[in-house]
């Protein structure tokens, strides 16, 4: 995948206008972030970077007299996860506040599973039979279950009845959402990513947690929805604000009467901005969840 590097430089450099600037920078499609003596260093794939964005983000910056500039360059074209590949990660359980019958997995005391231990096969947990087992092999794609908005959507999905329902993965990444609802009991799961890493990674991780048969994953963006006569009770989104805004009526589209949509990616100040798109496309808010400054919607289908 191709990535932009763009330095920001900020004056006077503080937490808050760092912070702030970060935040700025996300909603133009930058998904990494380094901080430097003099700002940051943020990271952004050029199919998703909005320089227009950016600009309008610094110009209304809310903390006066601060100073931004940047320049965008080309980033090396490498592995930026090789290392991170090679050492792994440690394994992330995700508890649930309440334990949801009717799914089609269950501990080995026939109990529904109440948690979800996501790893790389490597490094293993201590008691890897009571929860739900996720393994994710991550290449060059996003979800492992160490960033907050992964583990909230894991999170909602475990407290939900997933039985026979038909979902669709929107920015699929390593597919590990898909994947945590068909092990959950949902019946099909159709995923896209506009990356090809992303989508053959999805396959692949499908395979390793047994449910190849069942995960389809496409590579594009949302446009890949106008070809499918498919349509969903669960859509799940876990994508930057501006995508999610540009994208929703398209979720909408393909969504069953009485559908739910899962949104995460974007934090808590934008949380208004997007539950008001979502009711004038007809959707209603049942559920809204946080992690730091990060965010979880969960919206019904009228």
């Amino acid at each position: 995948m191709k990535y932009y590097e763009i330095a920001i430089t900020i004056s006077p450099c503080t937490d808050a206008t760092r912070a702030l600037t970060v935040a700025v920078a996300a909603d133009a499609g930058c998904e990494a972030f380094e901080d430097t003596q003099t700002g940051v260093m943020a990271y952004a794939q050029q199919a998703l970077f909005q320089q227009q964005v950016l600009d309008e983000g610094i110009s209304d910056f809310p903390i006066p007299e601060t100073s931004i500039t940047y320049t965008v360059s080309v980033a090396e074209d490498k592995d930026w996860n090789e290392q991170w590949e090679q050492e792994g990660f440690e394994p992330i359980i995700i508890y649930s506040q309440q334990a949801v019958t009717g799914s089609q997995q269950s501990a080995e005391d026939g109990r529904p599973f109440n948690s979800i231990v996501i790893h790389d096969g490597r490094h293993l947990p201590e008691a890897l039979t009571t929860h739900l087992n996720i393994e994710i092999d991550a290449h060059l794609a996003f979800g492992t279950g160490t960033h907050e908005t992964t583990r909230m959507i894991c999170a909602t999905l475990l407290e939900m009845n997933l039985k026979g329902k038909r979902v669709l993965d929107c920015g699929c990444g390593t597919g590990i959402l898909g994947i945590c609802a068909l092990k959950l009991g949902a019946a099909e799961c159709i995923g896209y990513d506009i990356d090809e890493w992303s989508s053959d990674n999805t396959r692949h991780n499908a395979v390793i947690n047994g449910v190849d048969a069942q995960l389809h994953a496409l590579c594009g963006d949302s446009s890949v929805l106008g070809t499918l006569t498919d349509t969903f009770d669960l859509v799940l989104a876990n994508i930057n604000r501006n995508i999610l805004l540009q994208d929703m009526p398209r979720f909408v589209s393909v969504m069953n009467p009485h559908a739910t949509l899962i949104l995460s990616g974007f934090y808590e100040s934008d949380c208004a901005l997007l539950e008001g798109k979502a009711q004038a496309l007809g959707l209603s808010l049942s559920l809204q969840k946080t992690d730091g400054d990060w965010a979880c919607m969960v919206f019904k289908k009228q």
